[in-house]
């Protein structure tokens, strides 16, 4: 029975970790129910050694990390007090995973897998590999290219590297390699593009680790999301740059790759323009004659705007909330500006004159205007205490 390559390299790497714990590890200091920091030390890389060889043999990841942390975390009870070693272990397993079950950011974490399981199964990644590589026919590498933002759109919505290269390798590998483009190269794009699942939000990673260390979400995805498109940039300028200087690694496309069939619909608009909004438009407000309804027309020209649309929406209302002015319902104004202005003295109030009063008032007034001999006096109305 002939071993492929890939089994011998696994194999031999498997026996190279195993030979190493077996001769340099102190077997006898890890058992003696005294461990030290050095012996501390070693067992943390025994226990990295064996998760690895456990991965590498099939073990299934979940159970691996699970058993291999409660052998260690027994071994590392059992130097403290080897009696309470097994309830400690015990107590410790209850409590992490109660712990994990009321973290309420780990539920963003299927939540995210389903909604990239939705996308996988409705074959929209496949509708839109195929309108990427027709898109960028003409650029040097259009596989490679429409690989890696397929990749990188693919990520936004799964976060997880194995889902993208899992996908893409079913979808992208068989096209590129019928396109006679150089296995490694296309491997290549495939693995880098598949990585960029771990800084483009929401990546799994992220939220893993937020969770763990206590720092923001959103924080870390606000600090990624520019890497992770920078990263993308840079594979997709090799690619094109690498196309070009050696094309025999990825051919172009032949002309029949390069075009596809149109529908009658389309063809008949065709007619108007080899832009899409512009013959859609002539079409719509021009004489009639196309063939065409008006309203096949102007059904058309609304999906085609639709994801202008909907960029701007997305764009416009963060933007005016992020700078809409704060409105404030304050009296502080107001009080500074009675304390600015002088201030007045209250006017009294005036009860209303009894008639002998007023006839008096009058009698005085005629006096006034008419003067009298000095020996006759103006009579003054007599002022009532006010108690």
């Amino acid at each position: 029975m002939k071993v492929r390559k890939e089994l011998w390299f696994g194999f031999s790497l498997m026996a190279v970790i195993i030979v190493v714990v077996l001769v340099l590890t102190p077997w006898s200091n890890l058992f003696d129910a005294h461990l030290s920091k050095a012996d501390l030390g070693v067992l943390g890389l025994l226990m990295l050694a064996l998760i690895v060889v456990a991965i590498m043999i099939g073990f299934p990841t979940a159970f691996t990390l699970m058993g291999m942390g409660v052998f260690f975390a027994w071994l590392a009870y059992r130097s403290v007090n080897p009696d309470l070693a097994v309830q400690q272990v015990l107590d410790l397993f209850v409590q992490r995973t109660y712990g994990v079950m009321s973290n309420d950011v780990l539920i963003a974490i299927p939540l995210f897998l389903f909604m990239g399981y939705l996308v996988e199964r409705a074959q929209l990644i496949d509708r839109l590999f195929h309108s990427l590589h027709l898109a960028t026919s003409r650029v040097p590498g259009s596989l490679a290219v429409a690989t890696i933002v397929t990749c990188a759109i693919f990520a936004t919505a799964t976060g997880i590297i194995g889902a993208v290269v899992t996908l893409m390798g079913l979808l992208a590998l068989p096209a590129m390699l019928k396109a006679g483009y150089n296995i490694k190269v296309a491997a290549g794009v495939i693995t880098a593009g598949g990585c960029l699942g771990i800084l483009i939000p929401p990546s799994v990673l992220l939220i893993v680790y937020g969770a763990t260390a206590g720092v923001s979400v959103v924080q870390l995805y606000a600090g990624a999301f520019l890497p992770g498109m920078m990263l993308a940039g840079l594979y997709i300028g090799y690619v094109i740059a690498l196309a070009k200087w050696k094309p025999a690694l990825m051919p172009p496309l032949s002309e029949s790759d390069q075009r596809v069939p149109l529908p009658p619909l389309a063809r008949t608009l065709a007619q108007q323009g080899s832009h899409a909004l512009t013959g859609l438009w002539r079409a719509l407000t021009g004489p009639g004659g196309t063939g065409v309804s008006t309203r096949a027309v102007a059904g058309q020209l609304v999906v085609s705007l639709l994801p202008a649309l909907a960029i701007i929406v997305l764009l416009g209302v963060p933007f005016r909330s992020a700078t809409a002015p704060e409105v404030e319902a304050s009296v502080a104004g107001l009080i500074r500006r009675a304390a600015m202005s002088p201030r007045r003295r209250p006017r009294r109030s005036r009860k209303p004159a009894s008639s002998a009063s007023r006839r008096l008032r009058r009698r005085n007034r005629k006096a006034l205007r008419n003067p009298q001999p000095k020996h006759q006096k103006i009579l003054v109305p007599r002022q009532r205490r006010i108690n």
